[in-house]
C-alpha cells in the first residue's frame, strides 16, 4: 500500500481546517472594515482626500451721498504649497525632434522653486527655505504659506506653472480708491482677516459684514487634484450691504486740502473742519488733520487715525456764548438790545472771579455788543439772570453733555462736570461763556445747526442708510427736536451777524453776497489728567445765508504757533463756506443785515 495515500481523510479534514481559519481571518477582517468600523474608516479615508473651503461673502461697499464708492472689497489671493510633496514635476514640453509633438521632462524642485520665487518676488532659496523650515518642524508638513494678498494678475501667473503642490487661496481684502479721502470716518479692516478695527469700519459691521459660505470636495492625495464631482456645498455665501454716507466726497477732499494747508502754514498740531446741513443735521464733510490712508494705516501715528471731532473734547470758549445767548432770550430774560455795564473784571456774589481778556473801562453793552467783543464779564451778567438748573438743561437739549446719534468708534460726550449740583463758585460762571465744560468740535456745530434752524436740533447724520441685496435703504426715520423758539433763534442769528460784520476779524472772513453769522473762540484742551495741553485751541463756528440758513461750518485749530489766536482758523472758514456755497449753488443773500447797536 502507497504510504502517501494510508490517511486520506486526516489530511483532507487538515487542510479543510486550515482553509476554514484562513477564510474565517479574512470574513472577519472584512466585516470589521465593512460593518464594525465601516464608519469610522470612511471617515478617516474621506479626511485624507477631502478639503473643506470657505467660501466668502464680500463685504459691503462704503459710498458716499452720490454712490461714489470709498472702500470696496477685492480678491486678493493667498498662495501656499504642501512641503510633503514638493518635488520633481513631469511637465509636457515640446520634443525638440518634432515640434508638433510634445515630450514628457522631469522639472527639478530647484527649478520649480526659482520659477514661484520670481513670479512671488522671492529668490528660488528663499521657497526652498519655506520649505525645509516647514518639514524641519514637521516631517509630515502638508501646508506652509509662501505669500499672502497677492493681486489677480500673480495669482494667474502662479496657476501658470503648473506645480501641482503649489495651492492659491482665495483672501478677500479692502481697497480704499480715493485714499485718504475721508480715511479718518471710513477707517481700515485687519489687513490678515478683515476684521473692522476703525471708523464707520467698524461702527457700522453690522451692515458691512458679509456672511461666509462653505464647501467640501475630494482630491488625489499626491498632487491636491479636485476630483471631478466631489463637490459638495454646505452653506451659501451672503455678500454685505452697501453703507450709504452723507458725505460729499468731492467737497470733502476739498475741505481736507483747506484744512491741511492752513496746518502747514500757522505750525498747528492738528485740525478739524465740520460741514452740516443747517436743516437736516447731515454731515457733508467732516476733515481731520493729519489724515490717514486706510490703505496704509500703519504710515500714520495710531493718535491721527481717527476722527477728532467726535473724540478730542475741548473747552469751546467763546463759540459757546451763543448758546447761552440764545437761551437767555428764549426764556423771555433779555434780547438783543437789553444793556448792562460790563466792568474788565466782575466780582459776582457767589466769590467767583470773572474778568475779560481785553483790558476796558466799565462799558454800557448791550447783549448783541457782549457777543461782539467776547466779554465774559457781560455775558455773566446776562447768564446770571437764569438759574443753573435751567442753564444746565439747554446744554443737554443742545446736545451737550452725551454723544451724538452718528456713534462713532471712540466718540466722546463731552464733561459738564456733573452739573450745577457739582459746580463750584469759579465753574457756576465759567459755564456761562465756554469754560468749565468740554465738548466736541460736532457737538458745537450742532449747536449751531439748532440755531440755523430756527431752534429745532436735528439728529447729527453721518450715515444715510444700509443698502440691502434687494435694493432697499434702510434708513431710520429723523425727526428734529425744538430746543428754543423760532424768536431766540432769528435773534441769536441777527446777533452773531453783527459779530461778523462788526467784529475784529471782519477782515478775514468777508463773503462777498451772503449774509453770515459767525462767532469766534479761543480754548484750552484737556489732557485727560486733570491739567491742559500745551497751546491753545482756536475756533470759528457759523452759518450761511443768515437770512435762509444752508450750512454750518466749524473750524477747529490746535496749537498753531505762528498764529495763537481766531485769526488762525477764520481763513479756513471763509474759504470752505464760500466752496459749499459755490458746489450747492446757493442762492445770494437779498437785504442786507439788520442794524443792532453794540452800546447804550
Amino acid at each position: 500500500m502507497n504510504r502517501i495515500s494510508r490517511y486520506p481523510t486526516r489530511r483532507v479534514l487538515l487542510a479543510a481546517a486550515v482553509l476554514v481559519v484562513f477564510v474565517g481571518v479574512f470574513v472577519v477582517r472584512l466585516v470589521d472594515i465593512q460593518v464594525v468600523r465601516a464608519a469610522e474608516l470612511s471617515a478617516e479615508a474621506e479626511g485624507r482626500r477631502s478639503t473643506t473651503v470657505t467660501e466668502y461673502g464680500a463685504r459691503g461697499d462704503i459710498v458716499d451721498a452720490a454712490g461714489i464708492v470709498l472702500a470696496d472689497s477685492v480678491m486678493r489671493y493667498d498662495i501656499a504649497l504642501s512641503p510633503k510633496n514638493a518635488g520633481p514635476v513631469d511637465r509636457d514640453e515640446p520634443d525638440p525632434a518634432d515640434p508638433s509633438k510634445t515630450t514628457s521632462v522631469e522639472v527639478p524642485l530647484a527649478q520649480l522653486t526659482a520659477e514661484l520665487g520670481a513670479v512671488l518676488g522671492l529668490t528660488g532659496d528663499q521657497v526652498q527655505g519655506i520649505i525645509d523650515a516647514a518639514l524641519a518642524e514637521n516631517p509630515d508638513s502638508d501646508f506652509a504659506y509662501v505669500a499672502k494678498l497677492v493681486d489677480t494678475a500673480t495669482y494667474e501667473q502662479v496657476k501658470a506653472l503648473r506645480i501641482p503642490w503649489v495651492v492659491p487661496w482665495e483672501h478677500p481684502s479692502r481697497t480704499y480708491p480715493n485714499g485718504a479721502v475721508a480715511g479718518n470716518l471710513i477707517g481700515f479692516v485687519q489687513a490678515d482677516d478683515g476684521d473692522p478695527l476703525a471708523g464707520v469700519e467698524y461702527s457700522e459691521d453690522a451692515c458691512l459684514a458679509g456672511q461666509d459660505g462653505e464647501y467640501s470636495y475630494q482630491h488625489s492625495l499626491e498632487d491636491w487634484v479636485e476630483i471631478p464631482g466631489t463637490k459638495i456645498v454646505h452653506s451659501q455665501p451672503h455678500d454685505g450691504g452697501t453703507l450709504q454716507l452723507t458725505i460729499d466726497s468731492d467737497l470733502q477732499w476739498m475741505v481736507q486740502r483747506i484744512a491741511e494747508a492752513q496746518v502747514q502754514a500757522v505750525g498747528a498740531d492738528w485740525a478739524t473742519v465740520t460741514v452740516m446741513e443747517a436743516k437736516t443735521g447731515r454731515l457733508l464733510a467732516v476733515a481731520d488733520v493729519p489724515t490717514v490712508d486706510p490703505n496704509d494705516p500703519a504710515a500714520t501715528a495710531d493718535g491721527d487715525r481717527g476722527s477728532r471731532a467726535f473724540t478730542a473734547p475741548f473747552e469751546p470758549g467763546s463759540t459757546f456764548k451763543a448758546l447761552t445767548a440764545a437761551s437767555v432770550i428764549d426764556a423771555g430774560k433779555a434780547d438783543p438790545l437789553s444793556q448792562i455795564v460790563a466792568p474788565y473784571r466782575y466780582l459776582p456774589p457767589n466769590g467767583a472771579d470773572v474778568n475779560d481778556s481785553f483790558s476796558h473801562e466799565d462799558t454800557p453793552y448791550t447783549l448783541t455788543g457782549v457777543l461782539i467783543d467776547s466779554s465774559n464779564t457781560g455775558m455773566s451778567m446776562f447768564g446770571e439772570r437764569l438759574t443753573d438748573e435751567e442753564r444746565y438743561q439747554y446744554m443737554l437739549d443742545f446736545g451737550l453733555g452725551h454723544e451724538s446719534e452718528v456713534g462713532f468708534p471712540g466718540e466722546e460726550p463731552g464733561d459738564l462736570h456733573g452739573g450745577p449740583d457739582e459746580w463750584d463758585n469759579q465753574t457756576e460762571y465759567a459755564t456761562m461763556f465756554g469754560q468749565g465744560l468740554t465738548t466736541t468740535a460736532v457737538q458745537i456745530a450742532s449747536v449751531y445747526q439748532t440755531i440755523a434752524n430756527g431752534g429745532v436740533r436735528m439728529p447729527v447724520r453721518l450715515v444715510d442708510g444700509c443698502l440691502g441685496a434687494d435694493g432697499v435703504l434702510d434708513a431710520s426715520e429723523v425727526t428734529g427736536t425744538r430746543v428754543i423758539s423760532e424768536t431766540a433763534a432769528d435773534q441769536t442769528s441777527q446777533m452773531l451777524e453783527r459779530v461778523y460784520l462788526d467784529g475784529w476779524l471782519a477782515d478775514e472772513w468777508n463773503i462777498p453776497g451772503y449774509r453770515v453769522a459767525a462767532k469766534t473762540g479761543t480754548a484750552q484742551v484737556p489732557d485727560g489728567n486733570g491739567g491742559y495741553l500745551h497751546g491753545y485751541l482756536v475756533s470759528v463756528s457759523g452759518f450761511a445765508p443768515a437770512d435762509d440758513p444752508q450750512f454750518v461750518v466749524s473750524v477747529s485749530i490746535m496749537n498753531p504757533v505762528k498764529m495763537n489766536s481766531s485769526a488762525a482758523s477764520a481763513p479756513v472758514f471763509q474759504q470752505v463756506m464760500s466752496q459749499v456755497l459755490k458746489r450747492y449753488r446757493t442762492v445770494p443773500s437779498g437785504a442786507a443785515a439788520p442794524e443792532l447797536p453794540a452800546t447804550w
